[in-house]
């Protein structure tokens, strides 16, 4: 196992017991792998790592009523909440939980978005009602939320759901793409377990750094068996009170998980995905197409298709009214005329962009050279002294007199 603790900005005590268990486990998780040979069988030498009690869930499956469903969760075993941004469907947080049910010693519940709800940032629903509806996922108790994964997280959390006040882990996984650099501030998914920490509740987000038309569904089975050691190392640490606190730690594994070269700790670089706007057609965009593709019942859509209609006839209508213009050139309304308004469409693609000169050390690199990224992430609002003096230095040259500047060596 590698790891690299070098430029890293969090605090020696942290780092050094981080390093702690990614190293001090490997013996234990050995033992786990030969004693529970028989049930599979990989190639790979973490993957050999993985291989857990066929045991039968720890979660009830019968989900005939919202308090039958939680009676399990009564037990003393250690609960693990699993969700993810791709939603409770997704194969990553699929393939993960039917992994973790078959380890007898844990109590995995599932709270997880309904639909894909990837780059949505840490959005909460206000001032709307959100559903959920009681499911199973690999014979864990499981809820679907109509919401964000902060929503998933911070419901479950609320005790309103669950009947353990609280778990001992949550995974934000395993999801498809990448949460390195500064695409943490968009991930839903790295928003999910960040949620969780602000919270008080150690979490753990896992991406897979999926390349379209190069990777694959097993490649995301390979990467449960990857994480799977570093989960349990966790979960166990943090029943002894050793486990690194006060953050967060954003696991990011390569493309082909089995060929990785082993865990690294890293730190968040300032990389992130290109944003590119494409404009597109009213056709394109058009509410009958979204809805057609993800609502569930046919009734809904249709209802919903008529409501378009008539809300469509309405405002073009009220457009012709306005003089309103629909263009597909930017460039032509500043020809139109001022007194005439316009209405354009628009569709966000994040697009991979070049990196040059990153790094050994920050996480997009090392996942780039094979090592599976781990970035411990924390929510301090601590700000440097340098950065400190330096804005209060440029506040009081603009605004001398009348602002309290503070008190020096206070921070």
């Amino acid at each position: 196992m590698t790891t690299s603790l070098n430029n890293n900005f969090l605090p020696p005590g942290l780092i050094s017991n981080l390093q702690q268990v990614l190293s001090s486990r490997n013996d234990d998780v050995e033992q786990r792998s030969s004693s529970l040979h028989h049930h599979h069988h990989h190639h790979h030498h973490l993957a050999d790592s993985t291989k857990i009690s066929s045991s039968s869930s720890s979660c009830s499956t019968s989900l005939s009523s919202w308090s039958e469903g939680n009676k399990d969760s009564l037990s003393t075993k250690p609960v693990v909440l699993v969700t993810n941004a791709e939603g409770i469907e997704s194969p990553g947080l699929t393939f993960l939980v039917e992994a973790l049910v078959l380890d007898a010693s844990l109590d995995v519940c599932v709270c997880a978005p309904q639909l894909d709800r990837s780059v949505c940032g840490h959005s909460v629903t206000v001032r709307e009602t959100i559903s959920v509806c009681s499911n199973e996922v690999s014979g864990a108790i499981a809820y679907e939320v109509s919401g964000t994964p902060v929503d998933c997280v911070s419901l479950a959390l609320s005790g309103a759901l669950f009947s353990w006040s609280r778990p001992a882990l949550v995974i934000s996984g395993i999801n498809r793409g990448s949460s390195s650099g500064q695409n943490m501030l968009y991930s839903g998914a790295f928003a999910g377990a960040r949620e969780a920490l602000i919270c008080g509740v150690p979490s753990l987000c896992i991406s897979l750094n999926w390349k379209k038309d190069v990777c694959c569904e097993s490649n995301i089975k390979d990467a449960v068996n990857v994480c799977l050691p570093l989960i349990y190392a966790a979960v166990e640490d943090l029943q002894k009170g050793v486990f690194p606190k006060s953050c967060l730690l954003n696991i990011e594994i390569p493309s082909f998980p089995l060929t990785n070269k082993g865990f690294k700790i890293t730190k968040q670089s300032q990389w992130r995905s290109s944003l590119s706007w494409q404009a597109v057609t009213a056709t394109k965009n058009s509410p009958a197409s979204h809805y057609m593709s993800n609502q569930q019942s046919l009734g809904i859509k249709l209802a919903q298709l008529s409501r378009d209609a008539s809300a469509a006839g309405a405002a073009r209508r009220l457009n012709s009214q306005r003089k309103n213009v629909e263009i597909e050139s930017v460039g032509i309304a500043g020809k139109l005329s001022s007194q005439l308004k316009f209405k354009k469409y628009f569709r966000l693609e994040l697009l991979e962009k070049e990196r040059e000169n990153v790094d050994e050390n920050l996480d997009i690199r090392a996942v780039e050279d094979g090592f599976v990224s781990v970035t411990p992430v924390t929510i301090s609002p601590t700000v440097s002294s340098e950065i400190q003096n330096s804005v209060s230095n440029w506040i009081a040259t603009h605004l001398s007199g009348t602002i309290k500047l503070p008190l020096p060596g206070i921070i």
